[in-house]
């Protein structure tokens, strides 16, 4: 299996994550598991990073002998079954994170702005 390209500042790109996924998933993987059950992953894989951030940096303690360093893997999890969801539904996620930060700019423009909870001193 061959790694995902590069670029020169040692990142992939979307399109690249998602079809790095699908080979592992094909050639090491053996096959998909069905969406439903990659939504349920990508909810326990969710939960784990919520952990993480509750003890680490909000109000939870650790239990014993908890690995509280593990976050960049625990959200790489997150992104590769997203990666897996996004094959499996025909989902560009590329063109839809695209998309996705135009609605945020045209839907708010100045509402993030003008919103006194937000201002700095």
């Amino acid at each position: 299996m061959k790694l995902p390209p590069r670029t020169s500042d040692d990142s992939i790109s979307i399109r690249s994550l998602q079809a790095a996924v699908d080979e592992w998933i094909t050639t090491i993987g053996v096959k998909y598991f069905s969406p439903l059950t990659n939504t349920a992953i990508l909810a326990e894989e969710t939960g784990e990073v919520a952990r993480i951030m509750a003890r680490k940096y909000g109000d939870q303690s650790a239990k014993a002998g908890e690995n509280l360093d593990a976050l960049a893997d625990e959200l790489a999890d997150v992104m590769w079954v997203v990666g897996a969801i996004a094959n499996q539904t025909g989902v560009d996620l590329t063109e839809a994170f695209i998309r996705n930060i135009e609605k945020k700019t045209v839907r708010d423009a100045s509402r993030h702005a003008t919103n006194p909870k937000l201002k700095t001193s």
